[in-house]
């Protein structure tokens, strides 16, 4: 199916083999319903409960069994609302599905606002002898002690329920973006290779980036920034109040910043944070080679941003089917072993996967899902080598999650978000460390090496200029300035010269990137895209140097979930992201690449 060329079909137009069937969530939207109700139903039964949390063991056993019951449809209807409104954003019938989702989400949470502070005013002691008598208890013993860790910041009963109440509001900025993003936004039409108009889109942008046509290149960045500049400041007062939620959250809880909050659900320090940045500062000289070669490789008198993603292997382009991606993908992933691989089977065969762009539909890629299904994958797919490793990087998520689901109880299932990109990325690494060893030319390995040095700067150098930028913008907030648009655009230009060296040429329309980022309402997220990929890294690594023995062990990193706290998890499984060496391991990876590239 050719999804590349003119106007984006409807959704009905897309063949059933390429849709993901929700319908394995729930066979109709009257399922859902009923789901509603007796979610209502488990809230109301819930808060009969308050005051005698701690009553004995088997109170205390009911309370958290109901709750894990409570989160599971929760859980449940939200990312179907959410997942079929990301089908179509244009049809105001999946809108509402959402918020009436969310509605009931901030409703359920705000009658059980008062468990966190009666767990917390069970002394440890009791909790313990608690766990003794009633074995089964066991599963939570680390969601237990983590609360101990955190007792500080769980405040009153009344003033949780007063948090709980605001849920509502605090998503309002990602909401105006995620709405303005991918319903009302409309690019202008651009001229493709052939000089026809095409329409400019958020999944045709990066094939644009990729022509070997200049002017193509040239005028998809320039109409894509352009039309974000135009919404500026809309798109800045979302921002705001993105970070101001954060903020608000953080304060409330005593944290002393946004970051520390943030970095704190994973338990990690503000250092890992901040050394990543500083590795990657150190590093920068590399990645200013990186541009010089490749600008020289491209014959090019002046790199500009839209120069950054085009392959300079003139006599090789990927191009690549769904069904080729799939088989591809399955071969470049047999290290991984047969488990692995009947799960890839798996995810191909029974409806895993929303393969291609139509009108109306979310940007981008994602994995997703919940405990009680099967994983979901989103894509965009356009056929190009970028749209095949997106595919792998999802599937890692996905299996990611499929195992944790299948081998953990619900409470400790979901994984540290600090470990989400390692799966993810290992797919990718893997896969393309196969392809440049089968590559049947010069042309063809030059074109893998770029794709990883690219995969590199985009997931190391790129994700942490958005993390320094992250963190730039809450502390402007912290200290009591305003993200104007003028702040914005100036503040980020200044951070994009930092990053991209003296030898690129940084058009003003940049300017406008912080405003078509949707992480950076994600609440210090992109970080852990960067210590991900070094993660990786040590991971392949070690696949290489122990063989079946690492693999298992990363193996069961997947399966352990949240059972522990993540760096605890990744030590188990031989990799130390408490320590700089990681981030030094991939920068010395990324300079014998660019080594071998420039032979």
């Amino acid at each position: 199916m050719d999804q590349t060329q003119g106007a984006l079909v409807r959704r009905a137009e897309i063949p059933a083999e390429y849709r993901w069937k929700l319908e394995d969530l729930y066979a109709s939207q009257e399922a859902w319903e009923a789901d509603l109700q007796t979610l209502e139903a488990l809230a109301a039964e819930f808060t009969s409960y308050q005051g005698k949390i701690g009553a004995s063991a088997a109170t205390f056993r009911q309370v958290l069994e109901l709750r894990d019951r409570m989160s599971r449809l929760m859980d449940k209807t939200f990312v179907y609302a959410k997942m079929k409104r990301d089908e179509d954003n244009t049809l105001s019938q999946s809108q509402a599905l959402v918020e009436r989702a969310q509605a009931l989400m901030v409703r359920v949470g705000t009658m059980a606002s008062f468990f966190l502070p009666e767990v917390m005013a069970i002394p440890q002691r009791q909790w313990e002898e608690f766990l003794r008598e009633e074995p089964e208890l066991n599963r939570y013993r680390h969601f237990l002690e983590d609360l101990v860790r955190r007792k500080k910041h769980i405040l009153s009963p009344e003033e949780e329920r007063i948090l709980a109440l605001s849920g509502e509001i605090a998503d309002s900025g990602e909401n105006i973006f995620s709405m303005l993003n991918n319903a009302d936004l409309e690019f202008p039409m651009i001229h493709d290779e052939d000089g026809q108009e095409v329409a400019l889109s958020h999944g045709r942008y990066l094939r644009f980036l990729e022509s070997k046509k200049r002017a193509v290149r040239q005028e998809a960045f320039l109409a894509l920034h352009r039309t974000y500049h135009r919404y500026r400041n809309t798109l800045a007062a979302a921002l705001n109040a993105g970070v101001k939620s954060n903020i608000f959250y953080a304060r409330a809880r005593h944290y002393p910043s946004a970051l520390t909050a943030a970095l704190d659900d994973d338990y990690i320090k503000e250092e890992v944070y901040n050394n990543l940045i500083d590795g990657v500062h150190a590093a920068l000289p590399l990645l200013h080679r990186y541009y010089q070669a490749k600008q020289a490789m491209l014959g090019l008198g002046e790199m500009h941003p839209y120069d950054l993603y085009v392959s300079p292997v003139a006599d090789f382009e990927l191009k690549i089917s769904y069904a080729e991606a799939k088989a591809v993908v399955k071969t470049g992933l047999q290290q991984l072993g047969g488990e692995y691989g009947a799960l890839l089977e798996k995810a191909f065969a029974d409806g895993w996967i929303d393969v291609y762009e139509n009108k109306g539909k979310t940007s981008g890629a994602y994995a997703w899902g919940c405990y009680d299904s099967h994983p979901y994958v989103l894509l965009n797919f356009q056929g190009t080598g970028n749209d095949l490793f997106t595919l792998a990087h999802e599937l890692g998520h996905a299996l990611h999650s499929y195992l944790s689901n299948r081998t953990q109880p619900y409470i400790n299932a979901q994984y540290p978000i600090f470990l989400a990109e390692i799966a993810s990325t290992v797919n990718e690494v893997l896969l393309v460390g196969y392809l440049i060893e089968q590559a049947r030319s010069k042309e063809e390995k030059l074109y893998y090496l770029h794709h990883f040095l690219e995969h590199f700067r985009g997931t190391v150098f790129r994700q942490t200029m958005f993390a320094e930028f992250e963190k730039t913008i809450h502390a402007q907030v912290e200290k009591g300035e305003a993200l104007t648009p003028d702040w914005l655009e100036e503040e980020y230009y200044r951070l994009a010269q930092v990053y991209h060296g003296p030898g690129v040429v940084l058009d003003p329309e940049l300017k406008a990137e912080w405003s078509r980022i949707p992480h950076f309402f994600y609440n210090f997220y992109v970080y852990k895209y960067a210590t991900g990929f070094c993660a990786a890294v040590a991971f392949v690594q070690r696949f290489r140097r122990e063989g079946p023995a690492a693999v298992e062990a990363y193996l069961e990193l997947l399966r352990s979930g949240g059972s522990d706290y993540p760096l605890a998890l990744l030590a188990k499984a031989g990799v130390d992201l408490a320590q700089p060496q990681p981030i030094a391991e991939a920068m010395t990876m990324f300079k014998e690449l660019l080594a071998e590239f420039t032979l």
